[in-house]
């Protein structure tokens, strides 16, 4: 918008780099570009101001596909004024002298014209796609319809309008259909979340047989060592047993050879004492076989007092002396 400085029968107009100024003045051009600043009498003045910036016209509308399907196409349009001067004449663009503003809408007649131009080319051909191909390359397609349409429009030529660019946002069916289009994915989605985790599970089953055969035969090789240790173990302790029965034969052997050779060694003396002590009784004998009978009885009963323990008091008999008397007196003893 123009910024207006109002004086006594004048006026100052003050624009902006953005926007094309036409100054008329009984029909003649006084003023004309962006950047416009000049004084002017508002009785006599007719101004029009064009903006040159780059315009964003948001575009959304429905249409129908070849299978009868409602489908919404969201869009948007960039324009500007490349001839102010021819859009002037086509458009009402004219502001007030008094407060600087349009006195008509001359943006809204533009957007009225391209949204129902672009419309026109988007609905010929969304007519001819099917709802799965509008879906799938419908953006583009229609992208490049409508720019083709908008850029061979000799309206648009002759009102000084220039199309910038044109972009689809998205072409998107009615709630229920996009739910039902989205069904099957989801069903493939799901089947896919199945079968990994299927997979998954299969795998942490394999895994746990894997670790069970691991431990199996850790504990059967376990098993092996440990039957391998207690075989050892009892041949070693039969060795053991073995050589102790060895060594206790040996020695047994050894104290009954011992034995049996101090026996001898023992028998042999007693056999030789005995003989010694035959010959020598057999000498003593040999020596008494002169002595008078009397004389025998008299050292026979010195050799019994000798073994006799000590006596203190010895009480002779009649009976006892005459006893001994009458051996003295026997046949022997006469």
């Amino acid at each position: 918008m123009a910024d207006i400085v109002r004086r006594p029968f004048v006026s100052h107009f003050r624009g902006s780099p953005t926007d094309h100024v036409v100054h008329l003045r009984r029909g003649r051009m006084v003023h004309q570009g962006p950047g416009q600043a000049f004084w002017f009498r508002p009785l006599t003045a007719v101004l029009a101001e064009v903006p040159i910036d780059d315009r964003e016209l948001p575009l959304l509308f429905h249409t129908r596909t070849s299978d009868f399907q409602d489908v919404t196409v969201q869009a948007s349009v960039t324009y500007r004024f490349t001839d102010p001067g021819l859009a002037t004449t086509r458009l009402d663009f004219a502001i007030d002298p008094a407060s600087g503003r349009w006195r008509g809408a001359p943006l809204e007649q533009v957007a009225t014209l391209l949204t129902e131009l672009a419309q026109q080319q988007a609905i010929g051909l969304v007519a001819t796609l099917d709802l799965n191909a509008a879906l799938a390359t419908g953006t583009a397609a229609i992208q490049a319809r409508i720019s083709e349409g908008l850029a061979a429009d000799s309206r648009l030529a002759e009102t000084g309008i220039g199309v910038v660019g044109v972009r689809v946002v998205a072409v998107k069916p009615e709630a229920e259909v996009e739910r039902a289009l989205r069904t099957p994915a989801r069903e493939l989605i799901a089947q896919e979340a199945d079968r990994a985790g299927f997979e998954r599970r299969a795998l942490a089953v394999e895994r746990e047989r894997a670790i069970s055969e691991n431990e199996l035969q850790s504990r059967i090789e376990l098993a092996i060592r440990e039957e391998q240790l207690v075989t050892q173990q009892g041949a070693n302790e039969r060795r053991r047993a073995q050589e102790a029965a060895e060594a206790a034969r040996i020695a047994t052997e050894a104290e009954a050879e011992r034995t049996r050779t101090t026996r001898d060694a023992e028998a042999a003396g007693i056999r030789a004492v005995g003989a010694a002590e035959a010959e020598t009784e057999a000498a003593r004998f040999a020596t008494y076989a002169g002595v008078e009978p009397r004389l025998l009885l008299a050292l026979a009963l010195r050799e019994l007092a000798g073994q006799l323990p000590e006596i203190g008091t010895v009480n002779l008999t009649p009976d006892l002396v005459t006893s001994a008397l009458a051996r003295l007196a026997g046949p022997n003893g006469g």
